[in-house]
């Protein structure tokens, strides 16, 4: 579990902050992977705010960055959320996705989520969530007591930044572990055509439609 204290950035990250986190993901290289989590308001982009993002590198190294109502979109942050030798992980990035596009106009790509991949994957359980996942692939049980805390405040208290910080720090891990089974079922490329379509899912989710392709599956009767 993550132990230290996290640090904290109004706004937007510092240059040197970036320039960290873009060598730890080899951005100049093949490239590496991100973990990237937001907290919220609520969970409509048009009614709450996004409040926080917390990022965590491959060198573990981890940043929570807070944001203020109306502020302008954080340049530091979309060079690192958009770079395209990055790969941002998220878990269920698709409600991410939406908060980060609707607030500060972010595409962010490439992705992997790793909810998808474990419903993928482990389709021996119907238990998706980081916890159970983290539970089962790490040996952790991750405390959610404060995901529906009040994220809007000044200054958050030192659970709000454990919760933040953990959300992250194991989330590389747990791709690794992933995308291993996802190879070894022969369900990868399956993977990457799924985390290929969240960008249509989100602008989708921003029109507030209901999702289209919900529909009985061949073979059964439909309504």
């Amino acid at each position: 579990m993550y132990s230290a204290k996290p640090l904290i950035f109004k706004e937007d990250l510092t240059a040197e902050r970036l320039s960290t986190h873009l060598a730890a993901s080899k951005a100049n290289e093949r490239g590496g992977y991100l973990a990237v989590d937001c907290e919220m308001m609520g969970l409509k982009p048009a009614r709450d705010r996004l409040c926080l993002i917390q990022i965590c590198d491959e060198h573990k190294n981890v940043s929570l960055v807070q944001f203020k109502a109306d502020q302008a979109p954080p340049q530091h942050l979309r060079e690192l959320l958009e770079h395209k030798n990055v790969i941002k992980v998220f878990h269920y990035g698709r409600t991410d996705l939406a908060f980060l596009k609707y607030q500060f106009g972010l595409t962010v790509w490439p992705v992997f989520c790793t909810k998808i991949a474990s419903k993928l994957a482990r389709t021996y359980t119907e238990k998706h969530g980081l916890r159970e996942v983290a539970r089962e692939f790490l040996g952790l049980d991750i405390n959610k007591n404060q995901q529906s805390s009040d994220w809007g405040k000044a200054s958050f208290s030192p659970e709000q930044l454990e919760y933040a910080a953990n959300d992250v720090f194991h989330l590389l891990e747990i791709r690794k572990v992933l995308d291993d089974m996802l190879v070894r079922e022969g369900r990868i490329e399956l993977a990457k055509r799924c985390f290929a379509a969240l960008p249509l899912i989100v602008d989708l989710d921003l029109l507030e439609y209901d999702f289209p392709f919900e529909h009985h599956p061949p073979g059964t009767k439909s309504g």
